[in-house]
């Protein structure tokens, strides 16, 4: 399993402590049971949230399909490849 990014991280947390708080004032409980109910809502609520955070491009796109070879120099998507390839000049 790979290692939560830091965004992950940081939204994950700062939606069970939102969530938490506001469950809590809308709620007005006051018991221990209705208080375990509502945090275990919130930390799956916050798991949820950090689990659907987007990966960054270059970790998804390199787990999604490997990257194309790229020559120096070569135009990229016009003409044909005898076009794109330049060869030097001679004395």
């Amino acid at each position: 399993m790979p290692r939560p990014t830091s965004a992950q991280l940081a939204y994950g947390s700062s939606t069970v402590i939102f969530s938490t708080l506001a469950m809590l004032l809308l709620s007005q409980t006051s018991s221990g049971l209705g208080i375990a109910v509502i945090a275990l809502a919130a930390l799956a609520l916050g798991l949820l949230v950090a689990m659907t955070v987007p990966l960054p491009k270059s970790a998804s796109a390199a787990a999604g399909r490997p990257a194309e070879a790229v020559r120096p120099g070569a135009s990229v998507g016009s003409g044909s490849r005898a076009e794109s390839v330049r060869e030097p000049a001679g004395p």
